[in-house]
């Protein structure tokens, strides 16, 4: 098969963590042929077909100089057997837009993974309202009147953006509702963004789970990102440590429900955060943690990505 995947800068990738990266090496390993490009390099002109300027590229085995550039040139989407939406966040207006070329390319005939219709239809932190009965007591308001009365209600919170990424921008704010609004004027521009609302879940001392969930089946492990010293976030961009371990009963509950409906949806591969019993954010535009899980569960990630990734093109 070809494989095009659109991602960050192929010369940015760190190759001793990065998802991406075991993604190509098991494709390769399978025989499949692998291309990149970046979002920038889509082009769509009337009367034509959704196209990329494309590296073709072979992996080398090595950490340092990791990938040969074979060939460049523009091709059509449709022309490969699976495009895989790889790039990071944020979901910003270029990545909005990229969706709809992507889009575009499907309604030509590539296969595009994840749909870039399910992609737009789940922001990561908004996803989660879906299922109240898997989600702590969370408000999303641009009013600082009904953030105080959750404070009021709930004592402990999380505050943060709807379009963060990587831990940016999360308060907690205590029972004594220091700073509460100062936060939330930072937060929301004085009414003029929404933001999310959380009780504090104190589980988060035991990490920060990240499960995984391919093909709508759940990773047997999960990676945990434990915070550190007197952080707050566990997110491994913000410092956290990751911890392999056997999902839980119920973080096994969360992901069988949901797994199945949104792997209906076009989502492929999904990451579903997890802190204590309570899901937190549906991970879907670049999931990451599987070099992680494999090194030290010694589950491969990579391989059961490919399986279902095969699986669905077969199918």
């Amino acid at each position: 098969m070809k494989l095009l995947f659109v991602a960050d800068p192929l010369e940015a990738f760190k190759v001793y963590k990065d998802t991406t990266f075991s993604m190509m090496r098991e494709a390769q390993r399978r025989g499949h042929a692998v291309a990149a490009c970046e979002p920038r390099h889509l082009s769509w002109r009337s009367g034509g077909p959704v196209q990329a300027r494309v590296r073709e590229i072979r992996l080398t085995g090595s950490d340092e100089d990791w990938f040969v550039e074979t060939a460049d040139g523009v091709r059509a989407l449709r022309d490969f057997d699976a495009v895989l939406m790889r790039k990071d966040p944020p979901f910003d207006p270029e990545y909005f837009y990229a969706t709809h070329l992507l889009e575009q390319a499907e309604r030509e005939g590539a296969r595009v993974f994840n749909s870039p219709r399910a992609l737009r239809d789940h922001p990561e932190k908004l996803a989660v309202m879906e299922f109240p009965q898997f989600v702590a007591p969370t408000l999303v308001t641009r009013d600082p009147e009904e953030v105080r009365r959750f404070h009021a209600e709930h004592r402990e919170i999380i505050l943060k953006p709807l379009d963060g990424m990587g831990g940016m921008g999360i308060f907690r704010v205590g029972a004594d509702g220091l700073n509460l609004g100062s936060i939330t004027e930072t937060l929301n521009g004085q009414g003029d963004t929404t933001i999310m609302v959380q009780r504090f879940v104190p589980e988060i001392v035991q990490g920060d789970k990240r499960i995984l969930v391919i093909g709508g089946q759940p990773v047997p492990f999960s990676l945990a990102r434990i915070p550190q010293g007197s952080e707050v976030r566990g997110n491994l961009a913000a410092g956290g440590k990751g911890v392999a371990q056997p999902l839980t009963p119920r973080d096994r509950e969360i992901a069988q429900a949901l797994g199945p409906l949104l792997a209906a949806r076009g989502l492929l591969l999904v990451g579903l955060d997890v802190i204590g019993d309570w899901l937190t954010e549906i991970n879907v535009t670049s999931p990451t943690c599987f070099q992680e899980i494999h090194q030290q569960a010694g589950f491969d990630v990579p391989a059961m990505f490919v399986d279902a990734l095969e699986a669905a093109l077969a199918g």
